[in-house]
């Protein structure tokens, strides 16, 4: 070091650079910043150049390049390091755009954008308020068609219709609500065995139980959704359970 550099001691090169002491001493030990010698009073005393080092050290670790790599671009011609510039910009840049785009889906779910919701999905909701569902079953189904067409699109559309047509007879909706109403009872009212023999009843009417609509695809999603209903209600597990006893004895 001569004699007439400016120097400054670790924690100014930290505030400078915009890191840790922590970071500096990593870079240190990782070999990607050398460390200075000591002066006379043991102290670590650090130039301009270690701040511009430093500097580009933290870019290159923000931009996502591995630090290893890092290492080895410390030591590469001109050339390869202006390459991995360019690399690291062109995947920052995809970085920014994929941020933005769920930037944009959370602005749209915070708002209640109904164009989150897959096609045909948004009438049927509008439909289950005015059959007098309640606000929770409205959004608790938002919710799950939402992960329903997701994870199986090809089928979705064919669940959402038989879902409608289901609501739209009278009697099948009266146990759809019925349902709905029963999320606060105590899971041993009397009227949660009434409704669960209504539900296997209707069931054993409506469908092959060998064929039942959605478990034909091999998928978990059938018993995720209807573990996330249960868990939302100690009356809806019970009826689940009540209801899987009488068509599966």
């Amino acid at each position: 070091m001569r004699e007439y550099e400016q120097v400054i001691t670790i924690g100014q090169l930290a505030r400078y650079a915009g890191v840790t002491i922590k970071t500096i001493r990593v870079y240190h030990a990782k070999g990607l910043l050398p460390e200075p010698e000591r002066d006379s009073s043991g102290y670590r005393r650090y130039t301009a150049r270690h701040a511009i080092d430093l500097i580009k050290i933290r870019t290159l670790a923000e931009a996502g390049v591995p630090l290893a790599r890092v290492r080895e671009l410390r030591a590469a011609p001109d050339a390869d390091l202006r390459q991995a510039l360019h690399d690291a910009d062109a995947d920052l840049t995809a970085r920014i755009r994929s941020l933005r785009r769920t930037q944009k889906r959370l602005r749209r779910l915070a708002a209640g954008d109904a164009d989150l919701l897959p096609p045909g999905v948004s009438a049927h909701l509008d439909r289950l308020r005015e059959f007098g569902f309640s606000g929770r079953w409205v959004e608790l189904q938002a919710d799950l068609w939402v992960l329903v067409f997701a994870a199986h699109p090809e089928t979705a559309t064919e669940l959402l219709h038989d879902q409608a047509q289901s609501v739209a007879d009278p009697a099948l909706r009266q146990i759809f609500l019925d349902y709905d109403r029963a999320y606060d009872l105590d899971p041993h009212d009397p009227f949660i065995e009434e409704l669960a023999g209504r539900m296997a009843d209707a069931t054993r009417d409506r469908y092959d139980l060998d064929s039942l609509p959605g478990q034909d695809t091999g998928s978990d999603i059938p018993a995720l959704i209807q573990g996330t209903v249960n868990a939302s209600s100690p009356a809806w597990q019970r009826l689940d359970i009540l209801v899987r006893q009488q068509l599966y004895p």
